[in-house]
């Protein structure tokens, strides 16, 4: 018996020093392709200095309207996920991205993520690269809370929602969120493991966007830099109380067209989803719901039709 525990004890530890090995190897590789794709990782709008570090935003078009796109939670590459769709829409709009710390090619932080920071930022960054308002906020999935604050706490500011299958504060009531799962997700992206299955860079925007070959390129080398990161683990640890606070203080008095999937994506089964965004929509005085036959990332799947939907919202609100 003492032969064959010896031997049980061998063969873990063997398997232990192979798997740590294996850390050591998936690391270093990681890093020397970090440093040979710097040249690939380029800015393409301006980087704004906010609370001591670099938020990146991204404009373009003209018009008199000023479109905010607001991303969700781990879009690694804000700008390029959401461009199949401002594409359509900077002929006729001014088109800004604000990337939050942490996503894109802003910078990475371990400042807090409640919601009146991450507003606070998001707002500087955008006055600071000359953006005016009022405006219409396009916010995808979590970022729909930050979208609702702004409108609360600035109603000024915002002319409109134009939701992107955002999430409604009560979804976070009932979602259950593994934290350990989600550490152990930054782990395997610190270390570089996923750089073992290439196909999870493939994002929807590269699958069913309008990107060039180019433009994948830069979010596939975005990915190995954006993903799971010190500043996404910090938003999902305080998502509960920012929607908490947002729940608190609705209904909001503005116009909103709420684009919504069919739940695939998001963590919840299609009933609970479409739900909880009737159930929103019923509670505000000037709100529309447009359902969509897709996954979560509507803006990449259907983004003609959000285009022209959009357009004839924003037409007949300023013809009131």
């Amino acid at each position: 018996m003492r032969k064959v525990g010896k031997f049980m004890m061998f063969i873990a530890l063997t398997l232990i020093a192979s798997f740590l090995v294996l850390i050591g190897i998936s690391h270093v590789n990681h890093q020397a392709k970090l440093k040979k794709e710097n040249e690939k990782f380029i800015p393409t709008g301006v980087l704004i200095e906010v609370n001591d570090h670099k938020i990146h935003v991204y404009t373009e078009g003209t018009g008199k309207e000023t479109l905010v796109f607001l991303s969700g939670s781990g879009t690694s590459s804000p700008t390029l996920d959401f461009k199949s769709l401002y594409s359509l829409l900077s002929d006729t709009h001014q088109i800004a991205v604000v990337e939050r710390a942490g996503y894109g090619f802003s910078e990475i932080t371990d400042s807090q993520r409640d919601i009146d920071t991450i507003l606070s930022e998001t707002r500087e960054a955008l006055f600071q690269a000359g953006a005016e308002g009022p405006f219409i906020l396009l916010p995808h999935s979590m970022s729909g809370i930050e979208a609702l604050h702004w409108a609360q706490i600035y109603p000024d500011e915002v002319k409109a929602i134009i939701g992107l299958d955002m999430a409604v504060p009560v979804v976070y009531e009932q979602m259950k969120i593994n934290m350990p799962l989600v550490r152990l997700g930054k782990l395997v992206a610190d270390i570089g493991a996923t750089r073992w299955f290439p196909a999870l860079s493939q994002s929807d925007a590269m699958r069913y966007g309008t990107l060039t070959e180019d433009e994948k390129e830069l979010y596939e080398v975005t990915f190995y830099r954006r993903t799971a990161t010190q500043n996404m683990l910090n938003e999902v640890i305080e998502i509960k109380n920012n929607a908490k606070r947002v729940q608190e203080s609705l209904p909001v008095e503005i116009p909103m067209l709420l684009f919504v999937s069919n739940g695939q994506g998001t963590g919840l089964d299609k009933s609970n989803w479409v739900g909880f965004q009737k159930d929103f929509v019923a509670d505000q005085s000037n709100s529309k719901l447009i359902e969509l036959n897709c996954s979560h990332y509507v803006h990449n799947i259907e983004s003609i039709q959000i285009a022209e939907d959009s357009t004839r919202f924003i037409e007949m609100m300023n013809n009131r």
